[in-house]
């Protein structure tokens, strides 16, 4: 693995110009997978049971699980969709492998302590995630290819967490636990990263389907954020429910959502107006510790949000119109990481 120092510039041949999706999911333009498509899958990360599953969205039943890797945490799928990189945060390695059958492909180390966290397979077919144990940012170039090269920027920061990619793939910010910050780092130029305080424990990230604003959850201090992506400076600060673990952008732009642990609920931001405009209830307070709500995820029509409750081993699909949560699906134990296709 190649590591570069705080400033220094990772080497690469040609401009990278594919839009990529800073959610755990990446696919080409022009081709979304629906929820309501009846050919359409969830893929879930099993942190607890350590596995890999596959649930088929028409029926609502689980067709395939498979053994994955120690303590699968976010996962992402390849743009062509035949394939699911896992970050197997109680190790070192991304593991990656088939989305028709989840046989593994291959592992990719990171390095000692590495335990890779968040993930971003590019539109560019590179891969993007977080090493938390050693406060970096890595760049996987050709991950399916014969000799995979990596790439490694120090964040400087503990817990490492979340994680962004531009579309442009010059650009990568992270949230940082334990230190309350978030960071940008210049994955192609000759540029300190820099990090600034939001909140307390920003955990949850997503960029803006335009770019243009940058949006953290802060799950210590019941908060989100919209920070300039280029100068990092706080523009919007919006009160949520309680300890909000992740953040979400509905693919339409409009709003996001964050995922409310302790109250097992949603907090629906209006992204212009930059205020929360509704609440939608997944278990309610009096269930939230037993259902442990973490990742949550959209459909790409916008239509449902994909709720994992890791403690119940369930997904709850729930219809974003009316709030109401269509049905729960079951899928490995300690569900996490999710992401959709065709």
């Amino acid at each position: 693995m190649k590591v570069f120092p705080v400033c220094w510039l990772a080497a690469t041949s040609g401009a990278v110009l594919l839009a990529a999706g800073c959610a755990p999911v990446a696919r080409d333009a022009g081709e979304p997978a629906l929820a309501n498509d009846p050919a359409a899958s969830l893929f879930v990360a099993a942190k607890r049971g350590n596995t890999l599953s596959k649930v088929d969205l028409a029926s609502g039943e689980e067709v395939l699980r498979k053994p994955s890797c120690t303590n699968p945490h976010e996962l992402a799928t390849s743009p062509d969709g035949r394939h699911v990189a896992l970050a197997c945060y109680g190790g070192t390695s991304i593991d990656i492998f088939r989305t028709d059958t989840l046989e593994r492909v291959t592992g990719i180390d990171l390095g000692e302590n590495a335990r890779p966290h968040g993930i971003v397979w590019h539109a560019n077919g590179d891969l993007y995630a977080t090493a938390e144990g050693r406060r970096s940012i890595v760049w996987i170039r050709d991950p399916l290819g014969e000799r995979p090269e990596t790439f490694e920027y120090s964040t400087g920061k503990e817990g490492s967490h979340m994680l962004a990619v531009a579309p442009d793939a010059t650009v990568a910010w992270t949230t940082d636990l334990g230190s309350r910050t978030v960071t940008r780092v210049a994955l192609k130029a000759r540029m300190a990263p820099v990090s600034v305080a939001v909140g307390e424990e920003p955990e949850g990230i997503a960029l803006s389907p335009d770019g243009r604003t940058l949006w953290v959850s802060a799950r210590g201090s019941d908060q989100a954020f919209a920070l300039d992506p280029a100068t990092m400076k706080v523009r919007e600060t919006v009160a949520t429910g309680r300890f909000p673990l992740r953040i979400a952008i509905r693919p339409q732009g409009d709003v996001a959502v964050t995922s409310d642990l302790m109250d097992g609920s949603l907090s629906v931001i209006d992204l212009e107006q930059a205020e929360v405009v509704r609440k939608i209830r997944v278990s309610g307070p009096d269930e939230a510790q037993e259902r442990f709500q973490v990742t949550i995820l959209w459909s790409d029509d916008g239509e449902r949000i994909y709720v994992a409750e890791t403690a119940s081993d369930t997904i709850a699909e729930v219809d974003y119109a009316s709030g109401t949560v269509l049905r729960r699906l079951s899928a490995g134990e300690g569900g996490d990481g999710l992401a959709i296709l065709p």
